[in-house]
C-alpha cells in the first residue's frame, strides 16, 4: 500500500511566517531549526491546518501586520495539490486529473494524530495502550482477559490473606505431644477400676478360706488329743483337711493384687488430659484449614497464569506496529521498558509507528520542539525513519548543522528575496555528519 507524503509546501503570511518554501526529505527527518519566535512552529501549524481542516485552524491565522491573507500550497506525493488562500482561507484540493475535492478526500490518508503527535505522547499510559490495542483489533479481547485477570487476582489475594491468617492461628494453638489422640472416657476408667477391685475381692475370699481351714486343722488337732477314741474318724478328717489346705495354699501361692492408684490418678486428671486432647484436635483442624486455603491459593495462581499466558499469546500473535512492542498490565511496553523508561528516540519511534498503523496511507508525521534531544538521538531517529520509509517534519530551537533548514524572521534562511531559489531540505543523515 502506497503511503502518501509531502513533496513541497509553500506558506505565506501564516502566524509568524512571511514566506517559506520547503521540499521535505522524502524518507527521514526534516528538522526546521531557528531561534525562538522566528516561525518554526508556525510551519508545523500551517501544515496541520492545510491538511487537517478547521479543527487545526489557528485562532489568529494572519501574520501580524500583514494585509495579505494567508496562502498555503502543498503538493502531496500522490499528486494532490492542497491550497488555502483568500480572505476566508477556503480549502481547495485538486487531484492529478484536475478534479477538485475537499476535506473528505484528505481524510482518507491524513491521520489526525500525525498532525498532533503530542496529543498521543502526552496521553496516559493506559490511553496509549488502548489506542494500540484498538488499532490491532484486540481491544475487546484484551479487556476481557484483563477483567478476568483482575477478578482472579483479587480472589487469590483474598484467599492468600485468609491462608496467612489460618497459618498464623494454627501456629499459635498449643499442642501436647504426650496427650492421647482421642478424649478419655471416665466411665471406661471406672469400669477398669471395678474389675480390678472385684478380682482383688475374690483373692481376699480365697485368703479368708485358707485361714478358716487353718483354724479347722488346729481345732481337729485338739480334738484328736482330747478324743483319742475318735482318733480314726478325726484322723480321716485331718487328712482330708490337710489335703484341702495343700490345695488352697497352692491356689494362693502366686496371687498378686493389682494397684488402682494409676487409674485413680487418671480419673482425677481426666479433665486436664481432655483439655490437651481438644487443644491438639483444634490445632489439627487449624492446620487443615490453613492447608486448604493454601491449596486454593495455588489453584488461583495457576488460573491467573493461564489467563496471562493467553493474553501474552494473543499479543505475540498480533500484527503490532513494531517488533518488541506490546501491552502489559495496561501499559505500552517496548523492548521490555514502560513509556517512562524509554529513551527519547524510542518514544518517537513507538509514537510514529502507532500513528502509521492507525492509517497506513499516511506517510508523514509532524513534530514540534525536538530541542530536548541530542544530536545522536536525532541521528538514530532519522535513520530509523529512513529504514521505515517514513517522513517526519519537526522543529528544533537550534541553528546547528543538524537542522535541515533555518527559519529566520519568517523566512527560510537564504529565501529572504522573492527571487531567491527554493531551498530543498537536507536528506543525508550519515553517522558522524553532525
Amino acid at each position: 500500500m502506497e503511503n502518501i507524503k509531502i513533496n513541497k509546501l509553500e506558506i505565506e503570511n501564516v502566524k509568524r511566517i512571511k514566506a517559506v518554501k520547503i521540499e521535505p526529505t522524502k524518507n527521514g527527518l526534516t528538522v526546521i531549526g531557528g531561534k525562538n519566535q522566528q516561525g518554526k512552529t508556525s510551519v508545523i501549524d500551517a501544515i496541520a491546518w492545510a491538511l487537517g481542516g478547521d479543527a487545526f485552524a489557528p485562532s489568529d491565522a494572519t501574520r501580524n501586520g500583514s494585509v495579505i491573507p494567508p496562502n498555503l500550497h502543498i503538493v502531496m506525493s500522490n499528486g494532490l495539490v492542497v491550497e488555502r488562500k483568500g480572505k476566508n482561507s477556503t480549502l481547495k484540493v485538486t487531484d492529478p486529473k484536475g478534479e477538485k475535492g475537499g476535506q473528505l478526500l484528505l481524510n482518507e490518508f491524513v491521520e489526525k494524530l500525525a498532525l498532533d503527535l503530542p496529543r498521543f505522547m502526552e496521553a496516559s499510559g493506559k490511553e496509549k495502550a488502548q489506542t494500540l490495542l484498538q488499532i490491532i483489533g484486540l481491544g475487546d479481547q484484551v479487556a476481557e482477559f484483563e477483567t478476568e485477570e483482575k477478578e482472579i487476582y483479587q480472589k487469590r489475594l483474598t484467599t492468600g490473606q485468609i491462608a496467612d491468617q489460618k497459618k498464623k492461628f494454627a501456629k499459635e494453638q498449643p499442642y501436647y505431644p504426650d496427650a492421647p489422640k482421642d478424649p478419655i472416657s471416665a466411665s471406661e476408667l471406672i469400669r477398669q477400676q471395678q474389675e480390678i477391685l472385684a478380682k482383688n475381692g475374690e483373692n481376699q475370699q480365697k485368703r479368708n478360706h485358707a485361714a478358716q481351714l487353718n483354724e479347722a486343722v488346729e481345732r481337729q488337732k485338739e480334738i484328736v488329743e482330747e478324743l483319742t477314741q475318735k482318733l480314726q474318724e478325726a484322723s480321716q478328717k485331718l487328712n482330708q483337711f490337710k489335703g484341702d489346705l495343700e490345695i488352697a495354699n497352692m491356689d494362693i501361692q502366686d496371687l498378686q493384687d493389682q494397684s488402682t492408684a494409676e487409674l485413680e490418678k487418671n480419673i482425677e486428671d481426666i479433665e486436664a488430659i481432655n483439655v490437651k486432647v481438644r487443644a491438639n484436635l483444634d490445632k489439627d483442624k487449624a492446620e487443615e484449614d490453613a492447608q486448604d486455603y493454601e491449596d486454593k491459593y495455588q489453584k488461583l495462581t495457576a488460573e491467573l497464569k493461564a489467563v496471562r499466558d493467553k493474553k501474552t499469546t494473543l499479543l505475540n500473535q498480533a500484527d503490532l506496529p513494531l517488533p518488541e512492542l506490546s501491552v502489559k498490565e495496561g501499559e505500552l511496553i517496548y523492548k521490555g521498558q514502560k513509556w517512562d523508561n524509554m529513551s527519547g528516540s524510542e518514544r518517537l519511534m513507538v509514537s510514529t509507528a502507532i500513528v502509521r498503523k492507525l492509517n497506513p496511507k499516511c506517510g508523514f508525521v509532524l513534530m514540534d520542539k525536538l530541542e530536548q534531544m541530542d544530536v545522536d538521538t536525532l541521528n538514530e531517529f532519522g535513520k530509523w525513519l529512513e529504514g521505515e520509509g517514513l517522513q517526519v517534519i519537526a522543529t528544533r530551537v537550534s541553528t546547528g548543522e543538524e537542522c535541515s533548514i533555518i527559519i529566520e524572521d519568517g523566512y527560510v534562511q537564504g529565501q529572504e528575496s522573492e527571487d531567491a531559489p527554493e531551498v530543498p531540505a537536507k536528506t543525508s543523515w550519515k553517522e558522524g555528519e553532525f
